[in-house]
């Protein structure tokens, strides 16, 4: 560790030589941050706030402990920080029941913390293939969810004990707290949540070639704007969600008739491209624009597949989301698409 802390001391260069000590845990602190406070923007600023304070603290690291650990004990305190000041974040289920009125208008609710997804890419930085594995596994969106009805601490505890997996000691000793009180938050944390529902918790994944040919159907569907074939690959008792609008829906009845009602656009019109989020399949929607002539951003969506189709649907109106996922500004037309409709204002979903 002698030469670690000479190269922090201030000595040289050591903002650049801090980056590349921090670089490699650069991923999973990334991931801790969005666990921590359900946004993959917020994660972000966090992050860089650590990277401030431990480029700022650097002389008062002595060894004691790993690297790694102080980094943690940064992020987490600049977490804890955060959500000090910050509602929990949710998706619309945990608002209300289902809407009785597929058909009908949508209340859009712009002004709630809605919860974000976080694309597989930014789990990868700096990671090795147990790390990003094991990462994805404590990071799929119901669980982000549930997260958030746990005050900030006990949210700590058990993402460092239950997907971390550190011991309690080492947790106390991150938190500022004794063995017992660690133990004592992580039994109310797990409480807290045995009386929540995780509803994907115990589906039957299918196999990743069930899973490509699912989402092959899936797109082609709704590029078709075919709203009968999207209906039949979702499973009986689907749930759909579409922040930032409060509304969400259950059942292919339901879902089937809010699309033939408010899906905007006509065959052709939708462009999908595939990626990855919260460890599950997810798809950016571009729309054709007749202003600009090409497919502009329209949503993003995060999909859970079970064995009996599409379990879980949540479409993201949060156009920002295009830059965290590193997706393109636009996509050209393709011969004989479009019919001419215009991209709907942007609903940024904050």
């Amino acid at each position: 560790m002698t030469s670690v802390l000479g190269r922090l001391d201030g000595k040289g260069d050591s903002g650049a030589c801090l980056m590349r000590e921090i670089d490699p845990f650069r991923g999973e602190l990334l991931a801790y941050c969005y666990r921590m406070l359900g946004s993959m923007h917020d994660a972000e600023d966090v992050l860089q706030e650590t990277m401030l304070r431990a480029w700022r603290g650097r002389s008062a690291f002595e060894g004691r402990s790993s690297l790694r650990t102080w980094f943690y004990r940064i992020a987490t305190r600049a977490c804890l920080t955060a959500l000090e000041r910050r509602d929990r974040r949710p998706l619309p289920v945990g608002l209300g029941g289902a809407s009785a009125d597929p058909g009908g208008p949508l209340d859009a609710r712009p002004e709630v913390p809605w919860l974000e997804p976080m694309p597989d890419a930014a789990i990868a930085h700096g990671s090795d293939p147990a790390e990003i594995i094991g990462g994805r596994a404590g990071i799929r969106l119901a669980f982000i969810a549930v997260l958030q009805h746990l005050t900030p601490r006990h949210r700590a505890v058990l993402i460092l004990r239950d997907v971390l997996c550190w011991q309690a000691a080492e947790v106390a000793e991150l938190l500022d707290m004794t063995t017992i009180a660690v133990n004592s938050a992580l039994r109310r944390a797990r409480d807290r949540l045995d009386g929540l529902s995780i509803a994907e918790q115990d589906l039957a994944e299918p196999s990743a070639a069930e899973q490509r040919a699912v989402l092959t159907q899936y797109v082609a569907a709704f590029e078709a704007k075919d709203v009968h074939a999207v209906v039949r690959l979702l499973a009986p008792d689907a749930v759909w969600e579409m922040p930032p609008f409060a509304a969400w829906y259950r059942g292919r009845r339901d879902v089937g008739r809010h699309l033939l009602a408010r899906c905007p656009g006509g065959p052709g019109d939708f462009r999908l491209r595939q990626t990855r989020a919260n460890g599950a399949p997810c798809l950016a929607f571009y729309l054709f624009d007749g202003a600009t002539g090409d497919h502009r951003p329209f949503a993003l969506q995060t999909l859970t597949l079970g064995s009996a189709g599409i379990a879980h649907a949540v479409m993201f109106f949060d156009l920002r989301l295009f830059r965290v996922f590193d997706l393109p500004p636009s996509l050209p037309v393709i011969a004989g698409s479009g019919s001419g409709a215009v991209v709907p204002p942007a609903m940024d979903g904050r």
